[in-house]
């Protein structure tokens, strides 16, 4: 079966769980939400694009700092819980071919979501981001960097995730490596922010998020 399908099958699988699990996390990170409102801040009059949203939240959140928000998820389970739980409009698309006319979005978030994809498709998925932002237009990509356990460049690969049974794998990335990558796929690097995990709210890797303009 080919990736992007094993993937959008897994997340299917594990949507209403993975809502019920992490949809608060928001509250137990205070560094995350300083980067969303400052990201909100920098942001001009326009469409906002929460890529990978999973069941909301995030997109919720930016709602809430007066940004007109949609959401894109490559399960359509997922895409459903956000419209049912945090009333969001959403769609299901794939990060790599997205459904969105160039140069549309103010500003784009893309949180935990191209760990899931390989070197090739990360730089499609680049490329993609670079294309719907209008220029002057922001982004922020987070990342896994690694853990006790794996160094970055590394991968864990998950087959069980809260009973049931999922073909996932989750990639822990260099921040140069992909500063470089965006870079050549258009996007400028404005801030660039890693920190330790929070203790019991989330799995303890080290995270990277980087803040983007497209010239």
């Amino acid at each position: 079966m080919d990736p992007t399908d094993r993937t959008r099958r897994s997340y299917d699988a594990v949507a209403e769980d993975y809502a019920r699990e992490i949809a608060g996390e928001l509250r137990g990170k205070p560094l995350d939400r300083a980067v969303l409102d400052a990201f909100a801040e920098t942001v001009s009059d326009g469409p906002v694009a929460d890529l990978g949203c999973g069941p909301g939240h995030v997109a919720a959140y930016l709602r809430g700092r007066g940004l007109p928000v949609v959401g894109l998820d490559l399960s359509p389970a997922m895409g459903a819980v956000a419209g049912r739980d945090a009333g969001l409009p959403a769609v299901a698309g794939d990060l790599a071919a997205l459904p969105i006319r160039s140069a549309a979005l103010a500003g784009a978030v893309c949180l935990y979501t191209v760990i899931h994809l390989d070197r090739e498709r990360r730089q499609a998925a680049y490329r993609e981001l670079a294309r719907v932002l209008r220029p002057g237009g922001r982004a922020l990509v987070s990342f896994h960097v690694e853990d006790a356990e794996i160094a970055p460049g590394g991968a864990r690969a998950l087959s069980t995730w809260w009973g049931h049974d999922v073909d996932l794998t989750f990639r822990f990335l260099d921040p140069a490596v992909e500063v470089d990558a965006l870079g050549g796929a258009g996007l400028a690097t404005v801030a660039r922010i890693e920190r330790e995990p929070y203790a019991g709210a989330e799995h303890p890797s080290r995270r990277c998020t980087l803040l983007l303009a497209r010239p």
